[in-house]
């Protein structure tokens, strides 16, 4: 889906002490963070109600993390997206800058 749309994936499943990165991605000269999230089931508030504030500044500890282990990525701007699956095998909801520093 990322590719289809134009950006380059550089990463995925991205591991750390500081956390975990689902996919890397660049959009140009824009380094894109995505978080993808699947609920089968909305008792609980979906895929979206997932990403709590903990979660949120997990991602965000990685993401700077990578910047400083990675110089070539480190003065690009960040968005972080993310990617919703509602069900296994289902459509996919594409959130862009669904979240900020």
């Amino acid at each position: 889906m990322l590719q289809q749309a134009g950006l380059t994936v550089l990463m995925r499943n991205y591991r750390c002490r500081a956390g975990e990165i689902d996919i890397v991605a660049c959009d140009f000269e824009l380094l894109v963070i995505a978080e993808v999230r699947l609920r089968s089931r909305a008792e609980f508030g979906g895929a979206a109600a997932s990403i709590t504030a903990a979660k949120r500044a997990r991602i965000v500890r990685a993401t700077r993390y990578l910047q400083r282990c990675r110089p070539a990525l480190s003065h690009l701007p960040v968005r972080f997206d993310v990617l919703l699956l509602h069900a296994a095998g289902g459509p996919i909801e594409w959130i862009r800058s669904a979240f900020f520093t």
